[in-house]
């Protein structure tokens, strides 16, 4: 009997220990995942713990990234927190943006700007959903380009819409979309 006490006594500590492990690994790759501030009410609806486990959670891990001298950082404004590159990094940040702008563009890039192209204006979601993966990054670089453009989507204020600026135009040598080839096809 006191063999089993013991046992299930184990258990519950042994649970706590990995919950609380898992707990920090899973808000930090809600963060990650996410790549926009999340607020910790959405953490714990999407997490399946409660705003307090989270904020607890989110100390600890600010902590831990000062205290280990970590890449990454947590940053706070108006109830939401988003996971950040630590500012000591910037200057290898910025030449490692500078470069991937000075290569050429990415197949994935390629394919999301035609996306974009013979579909837009178009939103996120449809592009991930002709791509079948996260497009976010890729949005993100080909508006620091210039060659989209993102705007709010009037028919959901809660996401955006994507459409081809003057930039790709005029890198494309074209006056129009529809002197794209096949646009009436594909549009």
């Amino acid at each position: 009997m006191q063999g089993l006490l013991l046992f299930i006594f184990e258990m519950f500590i042994f649970d706590d220990i990995m919950s609380g492990m898992n707990q920090k690994s899973i808000i930090e790759s809600l963060l990650f995942t996410s790549g926009h501030p999340l607020s910790c009410k959405k953490i714990a609806e999407v997490s399946g713990f409660s705003e307090e486990e989270i904020e607890n959670s989110l100390k600890e891990l600010t902590n831990d990234y000062a205290q280990n001298n970590r890449g990454l950082r947590l940053i706070f404004l108006d109830n939401k927190v988003q996971l950040v590159a630590a500012s000591e990094s910037k200057e290898a940040i910025e030449k490692l943006i500078k470069s991937d702008f000075e290569e050429d563009l990415s197949q994935a890039a390629l394919e999301t700007l035609a996306i974009v192209a013979y579909k837009g204006p178009v939103s996120r979601a449809a592009i991930e959903n002709l791509r079948g993966v996260n497009c976010s990054f890729i949005l993100q670089s080909l508006a620091i380009r210039g060659l989209i453009d993102k705007k709010n989507n009037p028919g959901d204020g809660r996401s955006y819409i994507y459409n081809v600026t003057f930039d790709f135009l005029k890198n494309l040598g074209i006056n129009k979309l529809e002197d794209l080839p096949n646009y009436g096809e594909l549009k």
